[in-house]
């Protein structure tokens, strides 16, 4: 049967130039490389220069994902910014991207599901191409997380980072077969039971700590690990279970980049070759919602995903929100 797809047809990435490793960060917190590469993965990350916004690095990456779908930012009637980390309370970094970008129609607004943002952006993008009210959308992953760091709590400050992903989904015809190129399932679940494993405390309704002060990202690590490979492992299971497929099926794997011990976890979980898992997280860190369209463009510029290829991604984030996604490349 006929029927609308979200192809992705472009992808981009940006990461700001100052790089800071694990042994810059011993030299300000108690930490090794060791201590952290054992436990994380993690070997460096990118800090955006102060007076760098969130919406700069969205704009670049879009930017590039504009140039290698080869369209004109004219063509673009809709824009879903994934981030946790907005330029304003309000309006929205979208709007800016939008601004930047020289786009004056369509609509543009942000997404906010944390490290699940990308995700749940794709997922909301997808289902207004289909439903046949716009053509061709930016979705982007961005975020200057590095600006809700305790720089001195050595159990987040060595985790986070910055960077932007996007890709450019276009509305096409499809089969309504799982051979179409484009988003073929999502899977989307949340919980708020959880939301004090992972959270920033304070913000504009309940006040900050202190006068003057931001909140900071506090987490619950070990529970928030276990949490992760249980939720996400489930999410994944169900989205081969609904289309009948086996993990074999997948050509490739590519998670949030949050932890290479939950990658590795969930990849043992689904019992998922491991050569077919995308990681990158020892050259970030963890980016919130712009560590899968980073992976997934990296992926893609290297060749190592090609036309026809099915790939899997999933995330979880604060809240606890989490999910699945499959589609053709």
């Amino acid at each position: 049967m006929s029927m609308l797809r979200s192809v992705i047809t472009g992808s981009g990435s940006y990461l700001p130039p100052n790089i800071v490793t694990n042994a810059d960060l011993a030299k300000t917190i108690d930490t090794s490389d060791e201590w952290i590469t054992a436990r994380t993965g993690i070997k460096e990350r990118r800090i955006a220069d102060k007076g760098t916004l969130t919406s700069d690095l969205a704009t670049k990456a879009a930017q590039q994902a504009l140039e290698n779908a080869g369209i004109d930012a004219s063509e673009i009637d809709l824009i879903v910014l994934a981030t946790a980390t907005p330029n304003r309370v309000f309006p929205s970094t979208a709007i800016t991207v939008q601004a930047n970008l020289g786009i004056t129609q369509g609509c543009a607004f942000d997404v906010q599901a944390v490290c699940s943002g990308f995700l749940y952006a794709l997922t909301v993008a997808d289902n207004m191409l289909r439903a046949g009210n716009f053509h061709k959308a930016i979705v982007i992953g961005a975020e200057t997380f590095s600006r809700i760091i305790d720089w001195q709590d050595r159990t987040t400050c060595v985790l986070f980072a910055d960077g932007a992903g996007a890709v450019i989904l276009e509305s096409e015809q499809a089969t309504g077969t799982l051979a179409d190129r484009g988003i073929l399932y999502s899977h989307l679940r949340s919980d708020g039971r959880y939301e004090d494993m992972l959270y920033v405390d304070g913000g504009p309704s309940m006040g900050y700590p202190r006068k003057g002060d931001q909140g900071f990202v506090k987490m619950a690590g070990n529970d928030v690990f276990k949490h992760a490979v249980k939720k996400i492992g489930s999410s994944i299971e169900q989205a081969l279970k609904d289309n009948n497929l086996t993990a074999d099926d997948i050509d490739w794997f590519v998670p949030h980049q949050a932890n290479k011990r939950i990658l590795d976890a969930v990849a043992k979980r689904i019992k998922l070759d491991e050569s077919k898992v995308v990681i990158t997280v020892h050259k970030h860190a963890n980016t919130s919602a712009a560590s899968i369209p980073l992976a997934l463009h990296e992926a893609v510029m290297d060749g190592r995903i090609k036309k026809g290829d099915l790939i899997l991604i999933e995330a979880l984030g604060g809240g606890f929100t989490w999910g699945s996604m499959l589609f053709r490349w």
